[in-house]
C-alpha cells in the first residue's frame, strides 16, 4: 500500500466498498475530501496533481496517453506537466491514433520519439516483442486515456494490456480517471464467448458499458480477467464533481474519426455499420453522423466518404456518391443506443446478401452472431432487446461492484 502521509485533504475509501471478489486484493482509491461538492467543476484525475504526483516522487515512470491526456482549461498536455515539474518519466506507450493522435485508423503505429519531447515512444497496438523489457525500466505507470463508453473503441483493450505487462512485473498502475461521455447508458449485447474477442471486442461487457477507465480497471482486476487470474497493483485518481448522471462533452477529441460530441453519442448506435456495406461518413467532414450507400433509395441525402484529406485512407466505397440520412440535427445529449439505424438500413437494401459484407466483423462488434441473425430473420428492436435482457442484467449488477460515481438509475 503507497504512503499517503505527505498528501494533504486525502481519504482513502473503505476497502470494503472496492474491495474486489472474495478472496481479491482490495483496490486503492484516492479521493480529495471536497469532490462530493457538485457546484463545483469536473475535474479529470489529471488535473488533481497534488494527489498524485507525490506517488511518483523518487520512482521511474511510464506513461500511457495521447492528444487527450491533458491538464486544465489550457489543455497542457500531461507529457510536459510530468517533465516540468522533474519526473523521471521515461517512456510513453501509443494506442491507436499515436501518441498526438494524428495517425489515420488502421495506419501503423511505430516506436519512435515524441517530436515535442523527445521521450522515446512505443507502441501497443498492433504487438511490440519488447513490451515487457520495456515495462521492467519503470516503477509506475501512468495512464491516462479518454474513452467514449463503446465496447469496440479499443482505448479499454490498450489498458488491458498495460494492465497486463503490470501484474506480470510487479509494478504499480496508476489510473488518471476521465467521465464516460457515454455513461448515463448501459445497453447492447453482452459479449458472448471468447471466439468473439477482439480488440473491439475486449471484455465481457455490454455494448454501452457505463464505466470510466477507472471502473474498468477495477472491474478488470476484481473479476481477475488477467492472464493467470494476476491482479495489478493498481491505484484509481477518481474525476471530481462527477457521476454517471451527468453530460460530458470532451474537451480533445479522441480520435480523427470522432471529431465532435454528437459523433461520441452517435457512436455506439453507428460503429455496428462498419461490419456491414453501409457507410457512416468516414472520410467526410461528418464521421459517425450520417449514414448511406451507393443508391437512392436509402434516402435524399448526399455525400462522398474519403474526401476529406487525413481521413481518407482505409474507407470503404471512397469516391462513390451515397444516399441515406444527415443525423447533424440530432440533439446529442438526448440520443441513446439504438438498432434503428442499423435495421431500417437492412429492411431497405435490395439484394440483401450484400449488407453484411464483413458478417465476421460485425459480430466481433456486436460480441455475438446472435444480432446479425436476428436482423436476417426480421425480428424487431424490442424482440432483439428481450433476447439479450437477462445477460444485461447479469452484466448491470456485475457493474454495481466497482463503480466509483454516483449511478443514473
Amino acid at each position: 500500500m503507497p504512503q499517503f502521509k505527505t498528501i494533504s485533504l486525502l481519504i482513502i475509501l473503505s476497502s470494503s466498498l472496492l474491495s474486489c471478489q472474495s478472496g481479491s486484493k482490495p483496490k486503492t482509491v484516492i479521493e480529495s475530501a471536497d469532490s462530493t461538492d457538485q457546484a463545483l467543476k469536473i475535474l479529470p484525475g489529471a488535473d488533481q496533481l497534488n494527489d498524485y504526483l507525490p506517488l511518483l516522487k523518487d520512482k521511474k515512470v511510464g506513461l500511457m496517453g495521447n492528444q487527450t491526456t491533458i491538464v486544465g482549461a489550457e489543455k497542457e498536455h500531461l507529457v510536459d506537466i510530468l517533465l516540468e515539474k522533474g519526473v523521471d518519466l521515461h517512456f510513453a506507450f501509443a494506442p491507436e491514433h499515436g501518441f498526438r493522435g494524428t495517425i489515420e485508423r488502421g495506419e501503423k503505429v511505430g516506436n519512435e520519439k515524441d517530436e515535442k519531447t523527445g521521450l522515446p515512444l512505443y507502441t501497443l497496438y498492433g504487438g511490440n516483442s519488447k513490451q515487457d523489457s520495456i515495462i521492467q525500466s519503470i516503477d509506475v505507470m501512468l495512464f491516462d486515456l479518454q474513452d467514449v463508453g463503446a465496447r469496440f473503441y479499443t482505448y479499454m483493450a490498450s489498458m488491458h494490456h498495460v494492465m497486463e505487462l503490470c501484474a506480470k512485473h510487479g509494478k504499480q498502475m496508476i489510473v488518471l480517471d476521465r467521465p464516460n461521455p457515454n455513461g448515463d447508458q448501459v445497453d447492447g449485447p453482452v459479449r458472448k464467448d471468447d471466439k468473439f474477442k477482439a480488440d473491439i471486442s475486449f471484455h465481457k461487457v455490454a455494448i454501452m458499458h457505463g464505466l470510466t477507465m477507472g471502473e474498468m480497471a477495477q472491474m478488470i482486476n476484481g473479476e481477475k480477467w488477467l492472464e493467470e487470474g494476476r491482479q495489478c497493483s493498481l491505484t484509481v485518481i477518481p474525476v471530481k464533481n462527477y457521476d454517471h448522471t451527468m453530460m460530458y462533452e470532451l474537451p480533445v477529441i479522441p480520435s480523427p474519426s470522432l471529431p465532435n460530441h454528437l459523433s461520441v453519442r452517435l457512436y455506439g448506435s453507428l460503429c455496428l455499420f462498419e461490419g456491414t456495406s453501409i457507410s457512416e461518413g468516414r472520410g467526410t467532414a461528418w464521421p459517425f453522423q450520417v449514414i448511406g450507400y451507393p443508391d437512392p433509395v436509402f434516402g435524399d441525402f448526399k455525400f462522398t466518404p474519403g474526401e476529406k484529406s487525413g481521413m481518407a485512407k482505409h474507407v470503404a466505397g471512397k469516391g462513390e456518391v451515397n444516399y441515406g440520412l444527415d443525423l447533424r440535427s440530432v440533439d446529442a445529449n438526448k440520443h441513446k443506443f439504438t438498432l434503428k439505424y442499423v435495421l431500417d438500413f437492412y429492411t431497405k437494401m435490395p439484394d440483401k446478401s450484400k449488407f453484411f459484407s464483413r458478417a465476421e466483423f460485425f459480430d466481433k462488434l456486436a460480441g455475438t452472431d446472435e444480432l446479425r441473425k436476428q436482423i436476417i430473420a426480421g425480428k424487431t428492436e424490442e424482440e432483439i432487446r428481450a433476447s439479450w435482457k437477462n445477460d444485461l442484467a447479469a452484466y448491470k449488477e456485475m457493474r454495481k461492484k466497482y463503480l466509483l460515481y454516483k449511478d443514473f438509475e
